[in-house]
């Protein structure tokens, strides 16, 4: 197979949660470089969603919008109707919040798992039919470095994401024989929105880079080769899997 249809993704209607900045952003507009129609979505109508959307198209992509709020079951499945029968889905949308195990509200841990969690087993469940039905599907859950680190005061945060892993080892074991991959992805500290403002403290940023090893913050696209990997027929017999991209901040 020539080198370019490995990562050749034209035809594919790709669904990335919480894409219209950040990790998603660049994911979404690397797999509408390589041919998908990507939905770009967020929990609500803004600017920048459009403005995402618009950059893709261009830059001679396919794109369109939805919004949904994934902490509400009813919205969820809405987004699903919407959407239509996808081929790849990104779970990448996630919140947090600053709580340690001593701190945290049962009100703030019912939030975070229905927003991180629940949303993606309501998720997989609607679009897992028509996958099975073609015998082609991607499933890519965006973990975190805090998986392997659980910073003490993002205590809920870091078991979310354990438990999308675990997620995906669970589809991976049962869908691999409808030609449907399942992974995740585990972003260390990248310089998104999310993350700015607290890194602008210096003080604490020294402190965190003294961390990676790699002697750098990442960006979004550093995680956005691995994903078109993973969600391409390069990546078709890569299933199960859980990689850092975190400049060795896991170790």
């Amino acid at each position: 197979m020539e080198i370019n249809k490995f990562f050749d993704l034209t035809g594919r209607l790709a669904l990335v949660t919480g894409s219209s900045r950040g990790i998603g952003k660049a994911i979404a507009m690397t797999l509408a470089q390589a041919g998908a129609e990507v939905i770009v979505h967020a929990s609500r109508k803004s600017t920048v969603l459009d403005e995402t959307a618009d950059e893709i198209r261009n830059s001679g992509g396919k794109a369109r919008t939805l919004t949904a709020d994934l902490g509400d079951s009813a919205q969820v499945k809405e987004l699903i109707t919407a959407a239509g029968e996808i081929d790849i889905l990104v779970l990448n949308a996630s919140i947090q919040s600053y709580q340690t195990v001593e701190n945290f509200t049962p009100e703030e841990f019912e939030h975070q798992y229905a927003v991180n969690v629940r949303s993606s087993f309501e998720l997989i469940n609607g679009f897992l039919p028509a996958m099975k039905r073609r015998h082609w599907g991607r499933l890519l859950a965006i973990g975190s470095v805090n998986q392997y680190k659980p910073a003490a005061r993002l205590a809920i945060y870091s078991s979310t994401k354990s438990a999308l892993d675990n997620l995906m080892n669970n589809c991976a074991r049962q869908y691999a024989q409808y030609g449907i991959t399942s992974n995740n992805i585990a972003p260390g500290v990248i310089v998104t929105d999310r993350n700015r403002e607290v890194l602008k403290d210096q003080e604490f940023s020294d402190s965190i880079m003294k961390m990676i090893p790699a002697g750098r913050f990442g960006r979004g696209e550093d995680c956005a080769g691995l994903a078109l990997l993973l969600c391409s027929e390069a990546g078709s017999y890569i299933t199960g899997t859980d990689i850092p991209v975190a400049g060795g901040m896991q170790l």
